[in-house]
């Protein structure tokens, strides 16, 4: 059976994406082995308020980034805090780029309450550091955005395009319910993925006129139902670099 159209897609993005992500310069094929549980899981219904969001950040972490937004649907404005080790053995010495700081990346996520805020999840190193090697391309950007009560994890990778994961907030757990990945070279859209995961679709569109680049886009669309037990947890990924989406074979 041939592989995914999935990862039809993942080999135009990814050799130019998710390979940029591995800091040896080599690609890693996910497999469900590869998702385990994380260095420090969700933590749920906390009864221990603090004023002060960075009161949270635990000992060997910065804070990198923070980001607000409603993710309960309470009206209230949530936290979301990106953190940092800071652990002096992870910095290595680059031969083009100098002393470069690899301490990987985490997040921590706080429900606004009356009294304070309380601990939802924790995920400490989830994600790669920001001075990773890209190898041939530059390693894509991580952002995170708060939308429609959604926490949405983008990399982007300029002019060949970006993949998103968004969670929502649901079974006491920031669940995965959607995926997308934009595959293109310049101004021309080559693929698209939509998945989502709460009606179980996957949706392919691949532009048949990609190597034309004065064509109108035209697209060839797949939509493909499957199945899936359990939706994959934000407090249960290790790596985001090596996370299998779980998509169906193409038969």
């Amino acid at each position: 059976m041939q592989r995914t159209f999935y990862l039809l897609f993942v080999v135009a993005l990814m050799m130019g994406c998710k390979q940029a992500k591995n800091e040896r310069g080599k690609d890693t094929v996910p497999t469900k082995d590869n998702v385990q549980a994380s260095v420090k899981p969700a933590a749920v219904a906390q009864t221990d308020l603090k004023t002060n969001p960075l009161a949270f950040i635990p000992e060997g972490y910065d804070l990198f980034s923070r980001y607000e937004g409603d993710l309960n649907k309470d009206g209230k404005p949530d936290v979301v805090l990106m953190i940092k080790g800071t652990d002096k053995s992870k910095w290595v010495d680059d031969e083009y780029r100098g002393r470069l700081d690899r301490n990987r990346r985490g997040l921590i996520i706080l429900f606004k309450r009356d009294g304070g805020y309380e601990l939802i999840a924790e995920n400490d190193e989830c994600f790669s550091s920001e001075n990773e090697d890209g190898g041939v391309y530059y390693a894509p950007e991580l952002r995170l955005e708060i939308n429609k009560n959604r926490l949405i994890i983008s990399y982007l990778h300029g002019r060949y395009g970006y993949w998103s994961y968004i969670f929502r907030y649901q079974n006491n757990d920031f669940e995965l319910i959607g995926y997308d990945g934009y595959s293109s070279r310049g101004p021309v859209t080559l693929r698209i993925l939509e998945v989502n995961y709460s009606t179980r679709t996957c949706v392919y569109k691949e532009n048949i006129n990609a190597d034309d680049d004065e064509a109108e886009e035209e697209f060839k669309v797949k939509t493909i139902k499957f199945k899936r037990k359990n939706l994959i947890k934000l407090s249960e990924i290790t790596d985001f670099d090596e996370l299998d989406l779980g998509l169906p074979d193409d038969e």
